[in-house]
């Protein structure tokens, strides 16, 4: 609660800097192995095709500590809300525009009619009261990814687990630079 109120009342800024993406993934994940292996639960991390530069790495402007913490969220709801024996899959991708952080698990699903409402503070499904939580997680897990230029969105059935992707903007060219890094003008060719 401490942290959402001093992310929403600007005493928190978002300090975003050029870094590892994957550092900070692996902070995230590191946080929440002991309650997936207390379910019994089968969690991997993947890079997914058109993901990093070939060598394990995402560079990528965030700030690593909020970043660390909206992942946390999803995975922590992913493994709150999967069975035991079930499966929680975190995959990066890089795309054109944005690299996408999905967290998928094989869980409850969230309705259809619910998925709007997830995202808004305090909110929790009827069914799962009588879990911990407070129903700030996604809510906050928003906030992050809409303060670095980003957003977050789900893809659900009841019953058929969840997709929680957050997309994080990829780093913009520099004055007079395209996207590719060449200088305005200029002609990139790629050699397949």
């Amino acid at each position: 609660m401490v942290k959402m109120s001093r992310l929403e009342t600007g005493v928190i800024q978002i300090q975003k800097k050029e870094q590892n993406l994957m550092k900070t993934i692996g902070s995230a994940v590191s946080g929440i192995v002991s309650g997936a292996e207390a379910k019994n639960l089968l969690l991997s991390v993947e890079m997914e095709e058109g993901g990093g530069e070939g060598n394990g790495q995402i560079i990528l402007s965030h700030d690593r500590k909020w970043t660390e913490e909206a992942v946390y969220n999803l995975l922590d709801n992913a493994v709150k809300y999967t069975e035991p024996g079930g499966k929680v899959t975190l995959a990066i991708c890089q795309r054109e525009i944005f690299t996408e952080i999905h967290v998928r698990d094989t869980g409850r699903g969230i309705p259809l009619e619910h998925q709007a409402q997830i995202f808004t503070r305090f909110y929790r499904e009827p069914e799962v009261h009588g879990q911990d939580g407070l129903g700030i997680g996604l809510y906050l897990t928003r906030k992050i990814a809409e303060m670095q230029g980003g957003y977050v969105e789900v893809r659900s059935e009841e019953g058929a687990g969840a997709d929680f992707c957050m997309y994080l903007p990829n780093a913009q060219p520099r004055q007079g630079q395209q996207a590719d890094g060449t200088a305005s003008g200029e002609n990139a060719v790629t050699v397949l």
